[in-house]
Parts: structure tokens; C-alpha cells; sequence
């Protein structure tokens, strides 16, 4: 965990959604898995799948068959694959061990919080109440702006609907993307280390906190709170 010196004590969090706020790589897996098994070939590991969850479509079709945007064949995977995760979204999908107690004690806190995440909201909206997440802030999809992060766009129309400022927000994401995302709209960043990360390390993305479970973000949470609540106390 990276221990920052001063920072300002958030209002708001916003979280992404795959991998931060939701363990979503079963259904994404077994959707992918899918279209190998019409096809007639073999399921492909879920331990190669799991990593490249946060990309979505690119990420499982780019593991499973080895195809990137723009390949021949590509296109057509990626629309089945839409269609069929569509209809098994919600089977194996659940929110991680400790975010119901997260979202509990930041409201408890007297701060609110919402979802950022790079999903369309064809997939978003029918998700969230189905894994429990219905009760967010605000929830901005990756169709919702018209800019995918890194792009600050999401972060900053999250930061709106909920009304506080940017710069009183705290982004916490599972990809490299995430705290680009964040440092681009002026954001206090979290890496979470219990979500899927891809090949890249997270200690090397650059975020002022590096954190490896939700319960250590609450108590980070609680820490910069009381914090700052001392340094308001007047002088005896």
C-alpha cells in the first residue's frame, strides 16, 4: 500500500464495476467459452480469461481466440459474444467479499458513491440491480459520454450527477486505465489489488493508494477521515 503524506478527505467515491466492485469474469468467461464450444473447440482456461476481464469483448475474444479489433473476424465474435453474455450475465456474477460492508461504511460515513465503469449501458443497466448494486449514486456506463476512459469524461460526469467536485472524489479501479482516468479528472486514485489487473503490475500505474482488499479501503477511508477531522478541531 502506498502511504501518501497529505491528501484531502473524499466526499464522494466512485468505483469502477468488473473487477472492483463485482466478481463479473465467470459470466464473461463462460460466455466466451461459448463461442469456442460452437465452434468445436476446446474451452479455453478460465486462469487465461480471468486477468483480461476488465477489457471486456476485446479481452476475452483477444484470449480466446487470439483476435484483436480490426482482424478479420473479430467483428463477428464480438457481436455473438455481446448477444450471448447478454443472456447469462447474471448467473455467476456477485459482488466481492467485504463491498456490501464498503458501501455500507461510506454511506455511514456521510459520503455517497456511484459506478464509472467502461461497460455499455445495455449491459450495465440490467446487471447492477441483479448483483445488489441498485441503491449507487449515479451510474455512468462506457456509452454514457461518448469517451471511454482513460478518458476523464465518465469520472467527471460521475463527479456531476452526484454534485461534488472533482477534486473531493476518490476513483478506485482494478486497470491501469482506471488511474490514468482518475489523475486525468483531478482524483484521489486506488488500485485495488483484489480485482483482475491484467499483465500489467499495479504498483507501477502510478495510484495514490494501493490497496488489497475492500475492507482496507474502508479502514484507509476512516483513516483520512478522522484525520481530517482533527486538523479541523480548533486549538485548545
Amino acid at each position: 500500500m502506498t502511504l501518501p503524506t497529505v491528501l484531502p478527505a473524499p466526499r464522494a467515491i466512485l468505483f469502477d464495476l468488473d473487477g472492483t466492485l463485482a466478481d463479473t469474469a465467470p459470466d464473461l468467461a463462460a460466455a466466451v467459452n461459448w463461442l469456442r464450444t460452437e465452434r468445436g473447440l476446446p474451452p479455453t482456461p478460465y486462469s487465461v480469461l480471468r486477468p483480461t476481464a476488465s477489457a471486456g469483448a476485446r479481452g476475452m475474444i483477444g484470449a480466446a481466440f487470439g483476435l484483436a479489433p480490426g482482424d478479420e473476424g473479430y467483428e463477428e465474435l464480438r457481436m455473438q459474444w455481446f448477444d450471448r453474455y447478454q443472456e447469462t450475465m447474471a448467473v455467476h456474477s456477485s459482488l466481492f467479499g467485504g463491498v456490501t460492508e464498503l458501501l455500507v461504511g461510506i454511506e455511514q460515513a456521510g459520503m455517497s458513491w456511484g459506478i464509472v465503469t467502461n461497460k455499455p449501458a445495455r449491459f450495465t443497466d440490467p446487471l447492477i440491480p441483479q448483483i445488489g448494486l441498485s441503491h449507487a449514486g449515479c451510474v455512468v456506463s462506457g456509452d454514457t459520454t461518448g469517451f471511454p476512459k482513460p478518458h476523464p469524461a465518465p469520472l467527471l460526469e460521475g463527479a456531476r450527477r452526484l454534485g461534488v467536485a472533482p477534486e473531493q472524489c476518490w476513483y478506485v479501479g482494478d486497470d491501469k486505465r482506471d488511474v490514468e482516468a482518475g489523475h486525468a479528472a483531478g482524483m484521489v486514485t486506488v488500485a485495488c489489488n483484489w480485482g483482475y489487473c491484467g499483465a500489467v503490475e499495479p504498483s507501477t500505474w502510478g495510484a495514490h493508494y494501493l490497496l488489497d482488499t475492500p475492507t482496507d479501503l474502508l479502514q484507509t477511508l476512516r483513516s483520512v477521515l478522522d484525520a481530517a477531522r482533527l486538523a479541523a478541531e480548533p486549538a485548545a
